[in-house]
C-alpha cells in the first residue's frame, strides 16, 4: 500500500531513543524527510545515520522543548531547511518525579505539564501556520493509557496526558477546515530501552530472569493487557505512520490506543 508519505516532511520530538526513534525510523522507511529532535545533538546524529534511507533526508536538530525560545528556533530551522512541515509528532514527554500525590511538589506538577503539555502547545503553535498555508497537515500527539485510565500513582503525569487528549480534540475541531487532522496515540507498557533496564534491575534484585520480571510486572501492574506481553516501539510507530498517511484521511480527533486491550472503557 502506498501511504503517500514519500518526501513528506515529518518532525518528531523525543526522537533519540525508544518510541520516538522508532517513529522516526518508520517515516524514513516510507521515504519521508525526517527532522529529529531531542536535547542531545550527538545522540540525534547517531540516530540520523542509523535510519537514513535512499531518497529521503534526515536532519538532526537538538533543542530543549521545555524552553519556549528553543522550540521557536527548532521550528524555524526545520522550515528553513525543508520549506514546510507536513507531519508533526509531539512525542517528547515523561516525568522526572515517580511519586504519589502526597509526595509531589508544585514544582513537580509544573515541570511535568511544561514537558508534556506546554511543549505540545508551543510547537504546534509554531508549526501550524505552515500547515494552514499548504492546506494539509497531520498532528499526532503521543499520550498514554493513563490519560484515559489513570492509576493512583503519578497523578501529575496522568493529568498531563489527559490534558493532551483534550487538547487534541479541541485542535481537531478547530483546524479540520484547513485540511489539518489531529489525533492521539495512547500506548501502554511499551518495552523501550528504559523499561528493559528497569526490568533487568528488578530481575537482578530478585534473583530472577528479565522475562520473569516482565511477567511479574504485567501480573501486578497491567493485568488487563490480554495479550500478556508489553508492546514494542515499532508497534506504536506503525500506528503513528498510519494516522499520518492518506489511508487515514477521514480520521480526526481520535485516540488510537496501542495498549493490548489494557484500557477497559469502550
Amino acid at each position: 500500500m502506498n501511504l503517500g508519505l514519500k518526501e513528506k516532511v515529518v518532525l518528531v520530538t523525543g526522537a533519540s531513543k525508544g518510541i520516538g526513534k522508532a517513529i522516526a525510523e518508520a517515516f524514513a522507511a516510507e521515504g519521508s524527510n525526517v527532522v529529529l529532535n531531542a536535547r542531545n545533538q550527538q545522540e540525534l546524529e547517531q540516530v540520523a545515520q542509523e535510519i537514513q534511507r535512499p531518497g529521503g533526508n534526515v536532519l538532526a536538530l537538538a533543542a530543549d522543548v521545555m524552553k519556549a525560545d528553543e522550540i521557536q528556533r527548532l521550528a524555524q530551522q526545520a522550515i528553513a531547511r525543508f520549506g514546510t512541515i507536513h507531519v508533526l509528532v509531539n512525542n517528547a514527554g515523561g516525568a522526572d518525579a515517580f511519586a504519589s500525590f502526597e509526595e509531589l511538589s508544585d514544582e513537580d506538577w509544573i515541570n511535568v505539564f511544561n514537558l508534556n503539555v506546554l511543549s505540545t502547545v508551543r510547537l504546534t503553535r509554531a508549526i501550524l501556520p505552515s500547515m494552514q498555508q499548504q492546506k494539509w497537515g497531520r498532528i499526532i500527539n503521543i499520550s498514554s493509557e493513563s490519560g484515559t485510565q489513570p492509576d493512583p500513582f503519578m497523578p501529575h503525569y496522568n493529568a498531563a496526558k489527559a490534558a493532551i487528549n483534550n487538547l487534541t480534540k479541541s485542535l481537531s475541531k478547530a483546524y479540520a477546515k484547513d485540511g489539518i487532522l489531529v489525533n492521539t496515540v495512547s500506548p501502554a507498557f511499551i518495552k523501550t530501552p528504559l523499561i528493559e533496564q528497569l526490568l533487568a534491575a528488578q530481575a537482578k534484585e530478585r534473583g530472577i530472569t528479565p522475562k520473569e520480571a516482565e511477567q511479574a510486572f504485567l501480573r501486578q501492574n497491567r493485568p488487563h493487557i490480554e495479550l500478556g506481553r508489553p508492546g514494542t516501539p515499532e508497534e506504536v510507530a506503525a500506528a503513528v505512520v498510519f494516522l499520518a498517511s492518506e489511508a487515514a484521511s477521514f480520521i480526526n480527533g481520535s485516540n488510537l490506543r496501542v495498549d493490548g486491550g489494557s484500557v477497559a472503557s469502550i
